[in-house]
């Protein structure tokens, strides 16, 4: 089994990156992984952790259309040069962390990915240099508030909420490359989405080199590669789960994201003075 690369919470408070255990123990490293990390002596046992998203990016970097029956299936021509977005580090959450189904939206969307981890700083590289700057692959879901989408006409606030960027359950360094990517929802045993990740339009070293052509990636950055067909949405109540051959499953719950109580008192407020403003038109 390829080695497992997670980054974790102690019951004391302190985060770790380490190495994940047969029997699930934790191997804890004295730096992240892409930074020359090493073993220490410190064993974190299984019940003594917390799993987090396996790294903190300053920022993810998203690709759209990059599977030509998603292309299609989300309408319109081909792209001649990778569609980029970016998604809040903000929204990354780990596995078993519940998606939090905003009461802006009516649709959201699982979007199963594979995720890039970038290893070392990355500006203007080639394909054959910005292979060597993946440190690592993962799994990520872009959840995207479709209505949102459509109607905003581009797509910061429909991809950028808490929560929407699932990641995890940790890295690895190798995969092949036909891979095979499937989102599964509820306990249907049928994927509702399935694809290689040679179905890519541009591949992963490709787009690190597209991406350094207009910024600097940093260690600890991640690149998601967009989506196969199959997207569709989501229910309060549901679990998505995205699996990649060669890294594993990553799994979670959809929960209405709570209004604050003073945003329910300011609703009540301004529905209180629209009925006097109303009542005072009709006299």
């Amino acid at each position: 089994m390829a080695q497992r690369y997670v980054r974790v919470q102690s019951q004391a408070g302190p985060l770790h990156y380490g190495l994940l255990q047969s029997d699930r123990s934790v191997r804890v490293l004295d730096a992240p992984p892409w930074l020359q990390g090493e073993v220490t002596d410190t064993i974190l046992e299984a019940d003594s952790y917390q799993l987090l998203a396996p790294c903190a990016p300053s920022k993810i970097i998203a690709v759209g259309k990059n599977y030509a029956k998603h292309a299609a299936e989300m309408g319109g021509d081909l792209p001649e040069e990778p569609l980029l977005f970016m998604k809040p580090s903000t929204a990354v959450i780990a596995t078993n962390t519940p998606i939090l189904y905003p009461p802006q939206s009516q649709r959201v969307d699982y979007e199963g990915e594979l995720a890039l981890v970038i290893g070392d700083r990355c500006l203007d590289c080639d394909a054959d240099m910005a292979q060597d700057k993946i440190w690592g692959y993962t799994i990520a879901n872009d959840v995207t508030a479709r209505d949102l989408q459509a109607r905003d006409h581009q797509w910061i606030r429909a991809k950028g909420f808490d929560t929407f960027c699932p990641l995890g359950p940790w890295i690895v360094r190798e995969l092949n490359p036909e891979a095979k990517l499937q989102t599964f929802l509820n306990e249907h045993p049928e994927p509702v989405q399935s694809g290689e990740i040679s179905d890519m339009i541009f591949s992963p070293e490709a787009l690190v080199a597209y991406i350094s052509q207009i910024m600097t990636l940093l260690p600890g950055d991640v690149v998601l590669t967009g989506t196969p067909a199959g997207i569709g949405p989501l229910a309060i109540g549901d679990r998505v789960r995205v699996e990649i051959e060669g890294i594993g499953s990553l799994e979670n719950s959809v929960q209405a994201r709570p209004i604050p109580a003073q945003l329910l008192s300011m609703d009540s407020l301004d529905s209180g003075e629209s009925m006097e403003s109303m009542e005072s038109q009709s006299w």
